[in-house]
């Protein structure tokens, strides 16, 4: 008879940033550095300011494991300055080293504490830690897809994601 093996949640969230992380990496890959101050439309991101944010939501985990929130009225956004692909792949590679490293010692236990993001009195999210990192991982998802629309718009090819991408039929 053969033994069934089970995943911790922890085990499930390290799998999932490895594979999300190895798509990213490719996405990632692809920006020209002469686009870098580039967007789409007057309302949206730069590929800076957009790619800069992809790159460095795997260090949230370390920040959701670690602390009970973020609050931007006293801890205000300042994101590292990028000015090339080899840059933001190097940025983006200690990131998820970061948090890969913060899920080898996470405690299960810690996951259902509470999390909360917010902007002084406004609350933009709450809820457990494991939310909050289930959001982070949706968060990179989400932003690596918008990614894939800018290149698209400046006739890049755009790698796959969970399969061939229409580049690379």
């Amino acid at each position: 008879m053969s033994e069934v093996q089970t995943l911790s949640v922890i085990d499930v969230l390290q799998k999932e940033l490895e594979a999300e992380g190895q798509t990213t990496r490719n996405m990632l890959s692809r920006i020209p550095d002469d686009k870098y101050d580039w967007q789409p439309h007057p309302k949206s991101m730069t590929i800076r300011a957009l790619a800069t944010h992809v790159a460095e939501l795997p260090s949230w985990i370390g920040m959701v494991m670690n602390t009970p929130e973020l609050d931007f009225a006293t801890a205000p956004y300042s994101p590292k300055v990028i000015n090339s692909t080899q840059e933001l792949l190097a940025y983006f590679e200690q990131t998820l080293a970061e948090g890969k490293a913060e899920f080898a010692k996470a405690q299960e236990e810690s996951l259902t504490e509470e999390w909360t993001l917010r902007n002084g009195e406004i609350v933009y999210l709450s809820g457990s830690k494991y939310d909050m990192l289930r959001n982070t991982m949706s968060q990179i998802i989400h932003h690596r897809a918008q990614l894939g629309v800018f290149l698209r718009l400046l006739n890049v090819p755009i790698p796959g994601s969970y399969g061939p991408s229409a580049d690379e039929q």
